[in-house]
C-alpha cells in the first residue's frame, strides 16, 4: 500500500485553501509589524518577514502555476508541511513556546484532518508535535522594550507544550471522525442521485416501450390477418403452410411480449402523471413486485384510511419501493403491509417474516454503509445504503421513518408516518 492515499474524496479545494492562507499571512504581517514598530519589541524583524515571504510565494505558486482545482493528498501534504514549518520558524524567532500565537501551529493539521487520508493526518500530527517539542527547548527570546526579559519557571514551558499536544490530538481525532462521516454521506448522497437518475431513465424507457407496443400492434395484427388468409388460400401446399404457421406463431410471440410491456403498472404512462392516494401507491408498487417475486404480500388497509389523492412523487414512490423491496428480499415467504389512518395522521407499516435486523446495528439503522459483524457481504450497496436512501427520500417528503424489529413477527418492521396536513404539501 502506498503511503499517500489517493481516494477521490481525500482532497482540498484549492480556492478555499488559498483564501485561508491569505488570511493567515496578512495576520502574520500585521502582528509582526505591530509588535516591532508600535510595541517596540526587539527581535529578528528581517528574518521574520523573509519567512512570511515564503508563505506568500507558495500561495502565488498555487494561484498561477498549480492548475488543478483540488489539491491531492500528496500536494496538500507538501503545502501543509510548508505552513507548519513556516509558522514554527516564525514562532522560534519571536519567543518560542511563550509566544501567544503558538496556538496557530496546530491549525494546519486540524484543517487537514477533515479532508485528507488517515496516514497523511498522522504524519502531520507527528510533525506538529516534533515542532512543538523543539520550540519548548529552543527559541530566541522576545525581549521587552528597554532590554527587559520575560522569565518564567521551566514547568510553565512544559505545561504549554502538553496543553498544545492534547489540544492537537483531541481536535484531530474529532476532525478525522467528522470528516470520515461527511465523506461517507457525500458518497451515499451521490449514489442516491445516481439511483434516482436511473429511476427516471427507466420510467422514460417504460413510456417509450408502451408507445412502441401501441404502434407495433396494428402492423402485427395486419400480418396475422394476412397470414391466416394465405394459409386458407394455399392450404394444398404443405411446405408453404408450415412457413405460414411459423410466421403466425412468431407474430403471436411478439404480441405477448408487447402486451407485457404495455401492462407494466410502474412504467405505464397513466401512472406517471396521475395523482394517487397512499393506498393506490401501495397497490401499484406491490403489483410490480408480484410479477417478479414468489413471496406472498398480505395487505391490510384500515377502513378509515386517508383517501385524499396527492401529487405523484418519484421520491415517495422510490422510498416506498425501497422498503417494500427490502422486505421482499429478506423475508422468508411473507410481506405484511398495513395502512392506518385517522383524522390526524396516515401510517404505513411494512413487516416481513425474515430474520430481522442484527442486534449489533439496530441502534444505527438509517446510517449509510451500515454492516453487521455477522454480514459476510462486502458490498457497499447492501442494507445500510438502501435504508439510508429510502429514509432520506421519505423524510424529505415530510414523513417520519422508524426502523425496528417487529413485535408481532420475527422479521424487520418499518413504520412510515405522515401528518395528514403534510400530505397536501407533497
Amino acid at each position: 500500500m502506498k503511503f499517500f492515499e489517493t481516494s477521490k474524496y481525500y482532497s482540498l479545494k484549492k480556492s478555499t485553501y488559498i483564501t485561508l492562507r491569505w488570511i493567515g499571512i496578512i495576520g502574520q504581517l500585521i502582528s509582526i509589524n505591530i509588535v516591532y514598530f508600535y510595541l517596540k519589541f526587539k527581535f529578528d524583524f528581517i528574518s521574520s518577514n523573509i519567512i512570511i515571504l515564503v508563505g506568500i510565494l507558495s500561495n502565488l505558486y498555487l494561484i498561477f502555476i498549480y492548475k488543478k482545482t483540488q489539491l491531492s493528498d500528496r500536494s496538500a501534504l507538501i503545502f501543509l508541511l510548508i505552513d507548519i514549518f513556516q509558522l514554527g520558524i516564525l514562532v522560534y524567532l519571536t519567543g518560542g513556546i511563550l509566544n501567544p500565537f503558538v496556538i496557530f501551529i496546530i491549525i494546519p493539521s486540524v484543517f487537514a484532518s477533515t479532508n485528507l487520508g488517515l496516514r497523511t493526518n498522522i504524519f502531520l500530527i507527528l510533525t506538529t508535535i516534533i515542532v512543538i517539542i523543539f520550540l519548548t527547548f529552543y527559541s530566541k527570546d522576545l525581549p521587552f522594550p528597554l532590554n527587559n526579559h520575560f522569565h518564567v519557571d521551566p514547568y510553565y514551558y512544559f505545561s504549554i507544550s502538553i496543553s498544545l499536544v492534547i489540544a492537537l490530538v483531541f481536535l484531530n481525532i474529532f476532525a478525522i471522525i467528522f470528516g470520515s462521516e461527511s465523506r461517507i454521506r457525500k458518497e451515499a448522497l451521490n449514489k442516491m442521485e445516481e439511483i434516482m437518475a436511473k429511476e427516471h431513465e427507466m420510467l422514460s424507457l417504460g413510456g417509450q416501450a408502451a408507445a412502441a407496443a401501441h404502434s407495433l400492434g396494428t402492423p402485427l395484427s395486419t400480418i396475422k390477418i394476412i397470414s391466416q388468409e394465405l394459409k386458407y388460400q394455399l392450404k394444398d401446399q404443405k411446405d408453404v403452410i408450415q412457413d405460414i404457421e411459423l410466421l403466425s406463431s412468431q407474430v403471436e410471440r411478439c404480441n405477448q411480449i408487447l402486451k407485457k410491456l404495455s401492462l407494466n403498472p410502474i412504467e405505464e404512462d397513466d401512472f406517471i402523471d396521475e395523482d394517487l392516494s397512499i393506498k393506490d401507491y401501495l397497490k401499484e408498487i406491490v403489483s410490480s413486485f408480484k410479477e417478479t417475486s414468489d413471496k406472498s404480500f398480505i395487505l391490510n388497509f384500515d377502513q378509515n384510511f386517508n383517501s385524499k389523492k396527492i401529487t405523484k412523487s418519484m421520491e415517495v414512490v422510490y422510498g416506498l419501493r425501497n422498503f417494500i423491496g427490502n422486505a421482499t428480499k429478506y423475508s422468508s415467504s411473507k410481506v405484511f403491509i398495513t395502512l392506518k389512518s385517522d383524522n390526524r395522521s396516515t401510517e404505513v407499516i411494512i413487516e416481513d417474516d425474515g430474520n430481522g435486523y442484527p442486534n449489533d446495528i439496530l441502534s444505527k439503522i438509517g446510517e449509510p454503509y451500515l454492516k453487521s459483524f455477522n454480514q459476510k457481504d462486502n458490498s457497499k450497496n447492501g442494507l445500510g445504503l438502501g435504508i439510508f436512501i429510502g429514509k432520506n427520500l421519505l423524510e424529505k417528503n415530510f414523513a417520519s421513518v422508524n426502523c425496528r424489529n417487529s413485535k408481532t413477527m420475527q422479521g424487520a418492521e418499518i413504520i412510515i408516518r405522515w401528518e395528514n396536513k403534510d400530505l397536501s404539501k407533497i
